[in-house]
């Protein structure tokens, strides 16, 4: 596994990164149901091409296995595919934003158990709760700061 930079989006980069956003959020966000899935997906491509700071980790043959989107100073997403999960590359990316960006913020779903204990587990600790996400649908979300 290698973590790079991406400063060229193509349009086949961003169509891998989403299949790899797919993967990851149908295996950890129980809570969306597929209409939800399907309008997140749909708005990915603008979002992954606007994120200020695309840091993406490829596998031997180069291919998208998990990326991280960084707004400095904070981690605005982070999706490793579900094939992937469980080998410390959401770990390595966590590392290389903070190194590298001085990353020590983010968001997490309420709802998402697993990834605010890898957060806390990561040394980032909840500082503010609200009922609703940014699109302002019923997704509580916890703001998370990185413990000094």
């Amino acid at each position: 596994m290698k973590i790079i930079a991406v400063t060229q989006r193509s349009s086949e980069l961003i169509k891998q990164l989403i299949a790899v956003w797919e993967s990851s959020v149908r295996s950890t966000h129980k809570f969306l149901t597929e209409e939800d899935i399907q309008n997140f997906k749909k708005s990915l491509p603008t979002v992954l091409t606007k994120i200020t700071h695309l840091i993406i980790a490829i596998d031997g043959q180069s291919r998208p296995i998990a990326f991280m989107g960084i707004n400095e100073p904070e981690i605005d997403m982070l999706f490793v595919d579900d094939k992937n999960r469980g080998q410390g590359i959401g770990k390595s990316l966590i590392h290389f934003g903070i190194t590298n960006y001085q990353a020590n913020q983010i968001t997490v779903n309420e709802q998402n158990p697993q990834a605010k204990g890898f957060y806390e587990h990561m040394g980032f600790a909840a500082y503010q709760r609200l009922a609703t996400d940014d699109q302002g649908k019923p997704f509580p979300i916890l703001r998370m700061k990185l413990k000094k």
